[in-house]
């Protein structure tokens, strides 16, 4: 697999996330249909403190040329506590990131055991440079909609894609990386699992977002259409014919 061109092509789409307390890794997810607001996809674990103590989130392009600094009242975040999921709504500003999104799994096509998955993040040992990673998913877990991968995720990472790539279904997120379970033996940190929640949350964001628009514009409609109907003239009322006057 080329991972050097998909990385090529996935990168403008990340962003390293800072708070008061820590940095992560997130990644663009959805858009609304004008445009003015933008998802980033992370995990909840990585925002969930700052969202709940009302604390202020630095968004910066992958780059790091452009930084968005959110406020509380700058951001709406969706947050799934149980699959570690999290969007951050916002508007992009001069963030400047690529029109076009990179489509999610769909939620009825699971990665299949022994496929090579790759993603990326900004790991702390090298907090200012993207890193890329891969492995083999190596178990999926269905009961929390999760894919154990033979493969490490560094603290920094954690928010970041997960990333499939096949001739059929070109460039994909697969998930969001959640963490790392570490081998103990002996005292010893051997080679263990990284864990990665699917997209099913963020397809369930994506599609609230939509139902939102949705009742927006059937209340612009019938907003509209009470207006037009106040703003007709009045019927002219032609007084009765009582000849000549005076």
């Amino acid at each position: 697999m080329n991972w050097d061109t998909v990385i090529n092509k996935v990168s403008p789409y990340l962003v390293k996330i800072e708070t008061p307390t820590g940095s992560a890794t997130g990644f663009l997810c959805a858009y609304t249909e004008d445009r003015v607001f933008c998802g980033v996809a992370t995990a909840c674990h990585v925002i969930d403190d700052t969202d709940e103590w009302q604390q202020p989130i630095r968004i910066h392009s992958h780059d790091f040329k452009k930084t968005r600094f959110l406020k509380q009242s700058d951001r709406v975040v969706f947050k799934d506590r149980r699959t570690d999921s999290a969007v951050i709504l916002f508007t992009p500003s001069e963030l400047q990131f690529p029109k076009d999104l990179i489509p999610l799994r769909p939620t009825d096509a699971p990665i299949s055991i022994g496929v090579e998955v790759g993603w990326l993040g900004y790991p702390a040992l090298e907090p200012n440079t993207l890193c890329f990673f891969s492995g083999t998913v190596s178990a999926r877990r269905e009961d929390r909609g999760a894919y154990l991968i033979d493969g490490v995720a560094i603290n920094g990472v954690s928010g970041g894609p997960v990333l499939y790539s096949s001739q059929s279904d070109s460039v994909q997120f697969v998930g969001v990386v959640s963490a790392y379970r570490a081998n103990w033996q002996r005292g010893d940190a051997l080679p263990g699992l990284s864990v990665a929640q699917d997209v099913s949350s963020f397809h369930r964001v994506v599609q609230h977002i939509r139902s939102m628009e949705e009742a927006e514009k059937k209340r612009a409609q019938m907003e509209a259409a009470k207006g037009k109907e106040t703003e007709k003239p009045a019927q002219q009322v032609v007084p009765p014919d009582t000849g000549p006057t005076a």
